[in-house]
């Protein structure tokens, strides 16, 4: 396994590409993650180094898609690798189609008709959209958001400034979500249709030559 250690967003881009996948803080032993491969201090440091600034990058160019997509743990995935992982984590039927057969909650297809009609929406609007913006929903509302990340159905497509009444910045900045068909279709990723049992193999192939024994066991049981 090749040792990262990285400081610029160029170099990110880099070994995302190379690696394929990349968990924001440790998911896999022996793997790299993006707060392993980046110096303490550049984290939070709110300059050009800074990776919490870079995580919603990736998705806003286009590099990666972002999200929760494994273990409810935010990691980020290559755009050539995206088609494979939505062949074995997501499907082919639609939501409301999964919903019908109780395969999807009624409050994420909730989620995922209120992000469909409006593109891309930031949290706080989404929220009010769907109806859940009181306090006893926000569980509600985040386990419906991971469930709908965990089967690729969307994706964090960037960060939505809070600002006042003159366009200032004020308070905590928002992560906006849009769907997976959307955000792959903006950013010209080939909708292609992959069998999952060949997704998988083509993945662990590409890991074998990339990671360690004991990575690849660990990414064989989350690609299961």
């Amino acid at each position: 396994m090749k040792y990262y250690k990285i400081k610029t967003y160029e170099e990110a881009i880099q070994v995302i590409e190379e690696v394929g996948f990349l968990p924001l803080a440790p998911l896999v032993p022996e793997f790299p993650a993006l707060n392993t491969i980046t110096a303490p201090e550049s984290w939070h440091s709110d300059t050009e180094y800074d990776p919490w600034i870079w995580r919603t990058r990736f998705s806003v160019d286009g590099v990666a898609g972002y999200g929760k997509f494994m273990k409810k743990k935010s990691s980020l995935i290559s755009r050539d690798f995206l088609p494979c992982f939505k062949a074995i984590l997501g499907s082919y039927e639609t939501v409301e189609d999964r919903y019908q057969k109780g395969h999807v909650s009624k409050e994420a297809l909730s989620l995922y008709r209120v992000i469909s009609e409006n593109g891309v929406i930031d949290t706080r609007e989404l929220r009010t959209l769907a109806g859940l913006r009181d306090k006893e929903y926000k569980k509600v509302f985040d386990n419906a958001l991971v469930e709908l990340q965990g089967t690729m159905d969307i994706v964090i497509s960037g960060i939505k400034e809070k600002v006042n009444a003159v366009g200032e910045k004020n308070g905590w900045s928002s992560t906006s979500f849009e769907t997976y068909d959307s955000w792959a279709s903006r950013n010209n990723i080939e909708a292609k249709t992959v069998e999952e049992e060949m997704a998988r193999e083509y993945l662990l192939n590409h890991f074998n030559r990339v990671a360690s024994e004991n990575a690849v066991k660990k990414l064989e049981k989350l690609l299961s």
